[in-house]
């Protein structure tokens, strides 16, 4: 009878039981570098998936090229740049690089295919690289470094930009409410004073208070004034009071009318210029002036003192149905 021919692994377990003082050199060396191989292979994916989402969660910083990045994604909370302060941080670009990310969100891809993101936050770090670029050509220059953000709609993403800009940098009153009106505008928000809860809700009820009054000033004024950012607390709260203070007709306040015929037609050349002008046309040019002006039976009294704007309203018409009207559209104004 023929011998059945052996496969190779019983061929190999009959050597080793015939040599005992053999050492099988290959007995267990196959199932160790398979398990090995997976135990890498497995590893990879872990550091790969890792990384994914490092960079889904914003966690991961990426270099991406400049031309990637739409800076116009959202509106800018910041109206004007400091000169000396663009300076200083392309100083600090060209001698240490970029320290601190961009934040973005991917916007999909364009037609071509290439990736393409909006920024968040980050605007002047983006403008200071954009500039060194174009002035050196250097490609050091030419990437951002930036962390992918995916803010579960417009309104997050407003708010980490204005967040990261209340930390960084020293806005006006007139941006902070600026940033809120054109938000609600756009949309984003239903009404300013919802946007200014949103958006500034780490601020005190004063803060936001003053801010929302700045709202009235943007509304107004915001398409005529040349140097909105430089207008100070106390002048820009005078400015809402006014035109808050008179009837409110269907074009705005007749004040506002008058006021932005005076700017257009005076053109200020400075922030100061323009100040001047606007505390003449309040017309509160000594402590303790007064303006008042009478509609419908009501007497409204303006007094800037040392305290600030007091308004008193006198007359046959003011009533305590008309106070109590008054102080719930005033708790609406937070």
């Amino acid at each position: 009878m023929a011998r059945k021919r052996l496969t190779a692994p019983q061929e190999m377990f009959l050597a080793r039981t015939d040599s005992p003082g053999l050492m099988p050199p290959f007995s267990t060396t196959p199932i160790a570098m398979i398990a090995g191989e997976a135990t890498a292979v497995s590893a990879l994916r872990e550091v790969a998936d890792a990384m994914q989402s490092a960079r889904e969660q914003g966690r991961l910083v990426q270099s991406l090229p400049l031309g990637a990045i739409e800076a116009d994604h959202l509106i800018r909370d910041r109206v004007v740049g400091d000169p000396e302060e663009m300076a200083a941080l392309k100083d600090s670009l060209r001698a240490r690089g970029q320290q601190q990310p961009i934040d973005v969100v991917d916007l999909g891809p364009k037609e071509t295919g290439e990736a393409r993101y909006g920024l968040i936050s980050g605007w002047r770090r983006l403008t200071a690289l954009k500039d060194l670029h174009a002035e050196t050509g250097e490609a050091r220059f030419g990437q951002v470094q930036a962390l992918l953000r995916r803010p579960e709609g417009a309104s997050d993403a407003y708010l980490a930009m204005v967040e990261e800009n209340e930390i960084r940098a020293n806005l006006s009153h007139y941006e902070r409410a600026r940033i809120a009106a054109l938000a609600a505008e756009q949309g984003v928000f239903k009404t300013p004073q919802e946007a200014l809860r949103h958006l500034f809700a780490n601020a005190s009820r004063a803060k936001r208070s003053k801010i929302g009054s700045f709202v009235t000033v943007h509304q107004e004024l915001g398409s005529v004034l040349a140097f909105p950012a430089a207008i100070p607390e106390r002048l820009g709260l005078a400015l809402a009071a006014a035109l808050e203070g008179v009837v409110e007709e269907e074009g705005g306040s007749p004040f506002g009318a008058k006021l932005r015929a005076t700017l257009t037609a005076a053109r200020p050349k400075t922030a100061e210029d323009e100040a001047r002008l606007l505390t003449a046309a309040l017309r509160p040019e000594k402590s303790g002036s007064k303006t008042a002006e009478t509609v419908k039976e009501i007497r409204l009294e303006t007094t800037l003192g040392e305290r600030g704007l007091r308004i008193t309203l006198t007359g046959s018409a003011v009533t305590h149905e008309l106070a109590k009207r008054l102080a719930t559209w005033l708790r609406r104004q937070d």
